[in-house]
Order: C-alpha cells, then sequence, then structure tokens
C-alpha cells in the first residue's frame, strides 16, 4: 500500500484540484480530505455519504461553583487567562490543557470531551472517501486528521486497496504534521511566484525533517516562466523529483463550477499536463519506492 499526500505550504494554489484529478485517474483507491478547516475536495468528486459520526476531541474545563471556594488555585495557574474573576470558565479562551483540573484542591472543575465536528465516509467511482469537517473555532484538527488517515488505511487494508490519496492542510503547521507523517511521498503544489518559493522550501524543509521523498508539481507555470525555471533548478539542486508543469487554463475554474475534477471534466493543457503529473509520481512509486521499501 502507497500513500501519497498532496500539499502546498499555502491554500489556493490548486492542490486539492491536483488531488480530485489524482482521484479521479487512480483505478483504485482511498481518498482523504485532510483539509478539515475547510474542506472542499467532496465538491469535485460526486459521491453519496455511507455514514456520519461525530469527531469527540478536545476537552473543556467547567467550575462547579457548588464546589468551587474560590481559593484562586485555577485563576493563577491558567496560562490563557481563560478563567475570570468570578470563577467562570471562558470556553473560547480554554485551551483545554486541564491544569485548573489537576491543581484544584477541591476537584471543583470538570473536564469533558467535546463533540468538536463530523466525520463522514462517503463512495465515489474509484473508492471511498474519508473526510471532516470541524466545528467553527475548533481546536484538535491535529488530532481529526490521524483519526482520518487511520481510518484510511483500515479501509485500504480491509479492502485490499493499494494506494492512499490524503488532501493535506495548507502551511506546515500541527495538521500539515499529522497529515504526511509516515507518508511514502509528498506531492508540492505550488506557484511561480515569490510566496510559492518560500512556501515550496519550508514545505521542502519539513519533508526532510519527516524524511518523505517529495515531488514538485508547479501550477500556472506559464505566468512567470522565469520564476518557474528558479523552482525547477531548486528542486534539481535539493533532491526534489521533479512530477511537471501546469498552464494557467480557465477550464481549471470551470471544472470546478461544474462540481467535476479537472481530468473528468476538460481534455484541455492543464488537464493533459495533470495526467503528466499523475503519470510521473505512479512510475516513479512503482519503480523506485519498492526499492527503498
Amino acid at each position: 500500500m502507497k500513500e501519497i499526500t498532496i500539499i502546498s505550504g499555502k491554500g489556493g494554489t490548486g492542490k486539492t484540484s491536483v488531488t480530485a484529478s489524482f482521484a479521479f485517474l487512480a483505478a483504485n483507491r482511498v481518498v482523504v480530505d485532510a483539509d478539515v478547516d475547510a474542506a472542499n475536495l467532496y465538491l469535485t468528486l460526486p459521491h453519496t455519504t455511507i455514514s456520519q459520526e461525530n469527531f469527540v476531541g478536545g476537552r473543556l474545563a467547567e467550575i462547579d461553583p457548588g464546589i468551587c471556594t474560590e481559593c484562586g488555585e485555577c485563576l493563577e495557574r491558567c496560562q490563557f487567562k481563560a478563567i475570570s474573576e468570578d470563577f467562570i470558565v471562558d470556553p473560547i479562551a480554554c485551551e483545554g490543557c486541564g491544569v485548573c483540573v489537576h491543581f484544584c484542591p477541591v476537584d471543583a472543575i470538570s473536564f469533558e470531551q467535546q463533540v468538536c465536528g463530523e466525520k463522514f465516509l462517503s463512495d465515489t467511482d474509484n473508492g471511498p472517501m474519508v473526510h471532516a469537517r470541524l466545528g467553527i473555532a475548533q481546536e484538535n484538527s491535529g488530532l481529526l486528521v490521524s483519526v482520518l488517515r487511520q481510518q484510511a488505511r483500515e479501509i485500504a487494508k480491509e479492502k485490499n486497496i493499494p494506494m492512499i490519496l490524503v488532501d493535506g492542510p495548507p502551511g506546515i503547521g500541527c495538521p500539515v504534521i499529522a497529515s504526511i507523517t509516515n507518508a511514502d511521498a509528498l506531492v508540492i503544489v505550488t506557484e511561480p511566484s515569490m510566496s510559492g518559493m518560500h512556501d515550496m522550501e519550508r514545505v521542502k524543509r519539513l519533508a526532510d525533517q519527516m524524511r518523505v521523498p517529495a515531488f514538485l508539481c508547479i501550477n500556472k507555470s506559464d505566468l512567470n516562466q522565469e520564476k518557474t525555471d528558479s523552482m525547477k533548478a531548486f528542486a534539481k539542486k535539493n533532491n526534489i523529483k521533479f512530477a511537471g508543469e501546469i498552464p494557467f487554463d480557465r477550464e481549471v475554474t470551470a471544472s470546478m463550477n461544474a462540481g467535476k475534477s479537472l481530468v473528468e471534466f476538460s481534455q484541455g493543457p492543464a488537464a493533459q499536463a495533470v495526467r503528466k503529473v499523475w503519470e510521473n509520481v505512479t512510475i516513479y512509486l512503482n519503480e523506485t519506492m519498492d526499492r527503498l521499501a
């Protein structure tokens, strides 16, 4: 079983569009939408929801006024200033660290787990899709990503599915780390700009720290050929496998509006380029990863 995570370093670079096309091109796979804070892969992958469950994540402190002696221990210990002078916990400010619970001398603080969102299992044409919706202002997105990936592995193992595709979150924070830990390969989707170069470099550093091989895919590559060439040179110098480049194409937006992946919707230049990127990634995985295993 191979697991590929598609990441970008920031949002809006076309990562989800590339993932949706990969999910359409892969004959038999599980696809995971790990961008749980702004999940939108389901919008371009026609699907039927099979199951829906609550995601129970972090804990929230609550002080029982009938037991509290107002000694002030919790107020002094809380590093997030989540407890008011009249000993009421602010649920927005509370980080669920549990320090107040641990040090309360009269056990006046409950610490119950909270429903932080929902997770879904859906059917698509080429296999299952695992996705979720994190509640507004809820924490634990990293934990939710790990839960989704674990569910995907269990499904893949049970149904003998050889590939898992993960649409990673933007940035390089906790949920991104959760989405690439123990992945077989990353596909970095970026755009030819100064910020795109910066995002690519920091994502590459993260990939190196996690010891995961990385591919580079440059989206809208023809909008700045000089920067595209610089990115290719960086990739060559820093051991990033170049998977290909995708030209600007209005068909990309049209496919999203139609609720379909680009390669399903179009035969245009961007769609052809994505097919070539997918071919390069799968060739590398089939020929190289087996030797590394």
